[in-house]
């Protein structure tokens, strides 16, 4: 299983990646909800890029969630997100998966892991420690 930790900021997205490096377990960073539309993929894609340079051996891997704006998905994908989180129909969720595949990346409608958010933790590195720790808990 993979902990997924969502970010809020570069702070952040650094703290979760400090933590599973120091405990050598994969960790799957996560935007905030419908961060897509209100930050962009393209900040996203930054914050990723500049928290996990320091770790190039790091299992790291990222989802923006685009709640349920298919546009914001597409914009997402073309930007180069390689895991999009869509909330929205069925329908439109069955093309954009057919789109993202295409481009080698994946549409993903909910979380079936436990997730941590770090927004409002104090210590965000002792937090992601807690929780990606074997048999880890939620601060």
């Amino acid at each position: 299983m993979t902990g997924r930790v969502v970010v809020h900021s570069l702070d952040d997205a650094r703290a979760a990646v400090t933590a599973a490096e120091a405990l050598d377990c994969p960790v799957t960073l996560v935007s905030a909800p419908r961060a897509g539309g209100f930050a962009g993929p393209r900040w996203f894609l930054a914050v990723v890029a500049e928290a996990t340079a320091a770790y190039p051996g790091a299992r790291i891997d990222a989802v923006l969630d685009c709640g349920d704006e298919a546009g914001t998905t597409l914009a997402a994908l073309r930007a180069g997100c390689r895991r999009v989180r869509f909330t929205g129909g069925a329908e439109l969720r069955t093309k954009l998966a057919e789109i993202a595949a295409a481009l080698g990346a994946a549409i993903e409608d909910d979380e079936a892991d436990p997730v941590l958010d770090l927004l409002g933790q104090r210590d965000a590195e002792a937090a992601c420690r807690a929780f990606l720790a074997p048999g880890g808990t939620l601060p």
